[in-house]
């Protein structure tokens, strides 16, 4: 039995046993094949694993991306709302920069009211990558900002494509996955599954959900610094 080898790029009798390999018994019916041919033949990876995160309020940022009724009007991001908003309220009381963005038509009114920013709340606005043609690498980095917490809609929008972009820019990535949303489930798992497997972001991304988040007391911080946990 013959298999595909992606790591190689090639057709082998035997290759390193994954369960994310294609199999194919016969390769003279699949050497003109594409991805699309194999679409159905090709394993679903596992679900990737939430961790519990500790967060630095003092230098982690909450953003909220693209949170208009305009596009957040379907069960999935109608359902997100309230999630974040719990994160949210979490980040105030903790003294966090949260940090609004949104579309490029959008405006302050258009954000769930629920979610709504605070006038102190910087707001960028953008395409899907939210550094582009913005200040919010200037706001980051005038907060002294390491890590990022992304929420928001689209997950295969404005998430996947701003937290890619914070990643490339040296920035820590936190997902709660609970706190995204897409038109679609798939949307969402792919989201997840490229953050964490892709070469550009899967050093720097961590996925978790609203409920595994701690905040760092200051008298922790200085504890963890200490002991070389918090850089």
């Amino acid at each position: 039995m013959n298999y595909y080898c992606p790591q190689y790029g090639v057709w082998r009798e035997y290759c390193m046993p994954s369960s994310h390999w294609l199999r194919v018994n016969d390769y003279a019916e699949r050497k003109d094949s594409t991805i699309i041919d194999e679409w159905n033949a090709v394993p679903t990876p596992p679900p990737t694993q939430l961790q519990s995160v500790s967060v630095d309020p003092k230098t982690s940022a909450l953003l909220v991306l693209d949170m208009e009724t305009s596009i957040c009007n379907n069960p999935r991001c109608i359902a997100s709302i309230s999630k974040i908003n719990q994160l949210l309220a979490r980040s105030r009381e903790w003294g966090m920069l949260v940090v609004y963005s949104l579309t490029h038509t959008g405006s302050l009114s258009d954000i769930a009211a629920q979610i709504a920013p605070l006038p102190s709340d910087p707001v960028v606005k953008s395409n899907v990558d939210k550094f582009y043609k913005t200040d919010l690498e200037q706001i980051l980095h005038d907060h002294g900002i390491k890590t990022v917490l992304i929420t928001g809609y689209a997950a295969n929008g404005a998430v996947l494509h701003t937290a890619t972009s914070a990643a490339f820019r040296g920035y820590n990535v936190i997902f709660p996955v609970d706190g995204m949303s897409a038109l679609n489930p798939y949307a969402e798992q792919y989201t997840t599954w490229h953050m964490i497997n892709s070469p550009g972001t899967r050093n720097r991304a961590t996925l978790t959900k609203i409920n595994l988040l701690h905040f760092i007391h200051p008298y922790q911080r200085s504890e963890n610094r200490e002991l070389g946990v918090i850089q």
